[in-house]
C-alpha cells in the first residue's frame, strides 16, 4: 500500500484510533466484532505505511510512542469528523430521533436538568437522554459525550458554547441557628460558626468574599460537610450550620422562610461560581435530536437567566 494513497489508510486508522481509546487490542476487537490478530494486522499495516512505529506492545499494556501521540490525535479528530458526516443525514429529520448524551455538574443534574426530563421525553418519544452526572469535565471526543453543562468562563479551546444562566453561591442558616448563635455581621466572624462545607478539599474550608472594593478569604469549621448541595441544604434546614449552597438550591428555602441569607451585602465566590456553558464540538450541522434537546433546556431555564 502507497502512502500516497491516503484513503486506503482511512479504516487502518480509525481502528488504530479505537486500540488506544480501548487500551488494548482485544478490547478493540470486542468493541469492533473482529478479531484481535485482524486488528493488529491493520495497527502493523498503518505502521508500515507511516514507516514509524505507533504502539510499545508489552505483555501487559499498550503504550504510545511520540509519532503515536501524535497519530491518535490526528485520527481522533478523523473518526469525529466522520460521526459528523454520519450526521448530517439525522440534521435533516423531519422527527428528532436517536440518543442525546449530556454530562453536567451533580447539583446541576438533580435539581435543574432532571426535573425537565419527563416532559422533553413526552414531546419527544423517539429521543432517548443519558444524563452523565460528575463534577469532572469530561472529554467530549473521548467519551462520545454529545453535549456538556460546565461552569467556566468561557468555552475551552476545540468547543463551541452557549451561554445558560450565572450561577451565584450563596451563604445561608436557618432562623433558629441565627437566633441562636447570631447572625455574622463580617465574613471573619465565620470562623466562630460551624459551617457547612464541600469537603473534598483543604480549599473548600476557605470561603471567599468581595463587597466594592474590599476581598477577604475566610478559614472556616464544623463538624459536617459534604459533597453534595442537597445534603448540605438539608443540614442548615436543620440548624447543623451556616451553608455555603447554589442560589439555585436554596431559593424554595428562602422563599419559604425556612432559610436566611447571611452577609447578604457580600458577593461569595466559590469554583462553581460563575456562568454555566453548554458546550459541544464545533460543527454547524447539530443533529435534530440535539437542536431540540438545546432549545427544550434554554426554554425550562428561561425563568433562570434573569
Amino acid at each position: 500500500m502507497s502512502i500516497n494513497n491516503p484513503l486506503d489508510s482511512l479504516p487502518d486508522m480509525a481502528v488504530f484510533a479505537r486500540v488506544v481509546d480501548a487500551g488494548s487490542f482485544s478490547g478493540a476487537a470486542r468493541q469492533l466484532g473482529i478479531t484481535p490478530s485482524a486488528v493488529s494486522r491493520q495497527v502493523a499495516r498503518l505502521e508500515a505505511v507511516l514507516r514509524v512505529r505507533l504502539l510499545e506492545r508489552t505483555t501487559r499494556k499498550l503504550r504510545l510512542t511520540e509519532a503515536g501521540a501524535a497519530a491518535y490525535t490526528r485520527c481522533q479528530a478523523m473518526v469525529a469528523a466522520a460521526r459528523e458526516v454520519l450526521a448530517l443525514s439525522d440534521t435533516h429529520t423531519a422527527s428528532p430521533r436517536g440518543l442525546v448524551r449530556v454530562s453536567m455538574p451533580k447539583a446541576w443534574g438533580r435539581q435543574l436538568v432532571h426535573p425537565l426530563m419527563p416532559g422533553f421525553l413526552r414531546q419527544y418519544p423517539e429521543v432517548d437522554v443519558q444524563l452523565v452526572i460528575t463534577d469532572r469535565a469530561v472529554d467530549l471526543f473521548e467519551e462520545s459525550i454529545d453535549l456538556a453543562i460546565r461552569i467556566t468562563d468561557a468555552p475551552p479551546p476545540g468547543l463551541a458554547g452557549r451561554p445558560l444562566m450565572s450561577v451565584r453561591h450563596l451563604v445561608c442558616a436557618s432562623p433558629q441557628y441565627v437566633a441562636e448563635r447570631g447572625t455574622p455581621a463580617h465574613p471573619r466572624d465565620l470562623a466562630q460558626h460551624s459551617c457547612l462545607y464541600l469537603g473534598e478539599d483543604e480549599r473548600d474550608r476557605h470561603w471567599r468574599f468581595k463587597r466594592g472594593g474590599e476581598q477577604t478569604t475566610v478559614k472556616v469549621s464544623g463538624r459536617y460537610a459534604a459533597n453534595h448541595s442537597e445534603v448540605r441544604l438539608d443540614g442548615a434546614l436543620q440548624s447543623l450550620g451556616i451553608a455555603s449552597l447554589p442560589e439555585f438550591t436554596a431559593r424554595a428555602a428562602l422563599a419559604a422562610g425556612e432559610l436566611v441569607a447571611v452577609l447578604g451585602d457580600w458577593e461569595h465566590g466559590t469554583d462553581y461560581a460563575g456562568t454555566a456553558w453548554l458546550l459541544y464540538p464545533p460543527n454547524r450541522f447539530l443533529p435534530a435530536k440535539l437542536r431540540v434537546w438545546i432549545d427544550y433546556l434554554v426554554a425550562g431555564l428561561a425563568g433562570d437567566m434573569a
